[in-house]
């Protein structure tokens, strides 16, 4: 297929996307880490020295930005992008940044003949690499079909929510309040085990196999159990990244007239690991909040 999608940051979640996406389309990228260029290529992406560079004439732009500051730099910074992507152009926003910063790019990017595609996505590298990502979308149906390529290469499970942008912000914000509280409850719940003397694996895996499962619990299970090594878990996504999250949560919440106090629970463990200095470590690492310490053996 002749269709150019570039990939602005080759991380965690950016690289496995643009290696997925590699199999089938052309796919420039950028990183401002030289290893991350390297693995890239490796992947079958075609990298750049500059985001302009890689962003080039591009069908579709393929963002995972960390807030809306930085979405907003990306495209209209000093080095912005929004100029170079072909007309009729589509941005595809794959970060959670809430809705708050949505109706701004929509308007600055239409300037440009350029269209912005909502579509914050769940799931993890392992998934991304594999196409089994959830992918929410809110957009205008002729912005989403210009986007599909990338889509249905990426996602298992595409849902359209709305033909508006924000619309996919929306409902990733009401994923994101259950994410975070599972997060927190399957630490407080290891911690518990660790407490009564129970062997945290084999308490794992009977909760897995039981009522209180859940997909947070299996997956960041495994990872809890290595907050206490010597180097903690695997990063696989900060535990920043629910600081930042949880507080669009509480934003949503509060804006709407809605009491939610699980949630606000479970954002102050964050904020409260944040501030213990463990805000570059895995979310896993959130269990060290309520047992710095492993008990048993």
């Amino acid at each position: 297929m002749n269709y150019q999608v570039t990939v602005l940051g080759l991380g965690a979640m950016g690289l496995p996307m643009a290696a997925r996406l590699a199999t089938e389309l052309t796919v420039h990228g950028f990183d401002i880490a030289e290893p991350r260029l390297r693995l890239a290529e490796e992947a079958g992406v075609r990298t750049f020295g500059s985001a302009r560079e890689a962003a080039e004439g591009a069908d579709a732009l393929l963002l995972a930005v960390r807030n809306g500051e930085q979405l907003d730099e990306v495209l209209f910074g000093a080095t912005g992008v929004a100029g170079v992507l072909k007309p009729g152009a589509v941005v595809i926003l794959g970060s959670t940044v809430g809705t708050d910063a949505v109706p701004a790019t929509v308007s600055r990017l239409a300037e440009y003949g350029v269209s912005l595609v909502d579509a914050p996505l769940s799931g993890g590298p392992k998934r991304a690499d594999e196409g089994d990502l959830l992918i929410v979308v809110g957009a205008e149906p002729a912005a989403l079909e210009a986007a599909r390529p990338v889509l249905e290469l990426l996602a298992s499970t595409l849902t359209v929510v709305g033909d508006k942008p924000g619309d996919g912000q929306a409902l990733k914000t009401v994923n994101q309040l259950l994410c975070g509280v599972h997060i927190a409850a399957a630490a407080e719940a290891m911690a518990l085990a660790d407490a009564l003397g129970l062997d945290q694996a084999k308490t794992l895996a009977a909760l897995e196999a039981g009522a209180a499962g859940s997909f947070m619990l299996s997956n960041r299970g495994p990872r809890i159990l290595e907050a206490y090594t010597e180097g903690g878990a695997e990063v696989l996504s900060r535990l920043d990244i629910f600081v930042k999250d949880m507080g669009i949560v509480g934003k949503a919440t509060r804006a709407a007239g809605l009491a939610a106090p699980v949630a606000a629970a479970a954002e102050q463990l964050y904020l409260l690991g944040q501030a213990q200095g463990l805000a570059a470590e895995d979310d896993s690492a959130v269990i060290k909040v309520v047992a710095p310490a492993k008990r048993t053996a």
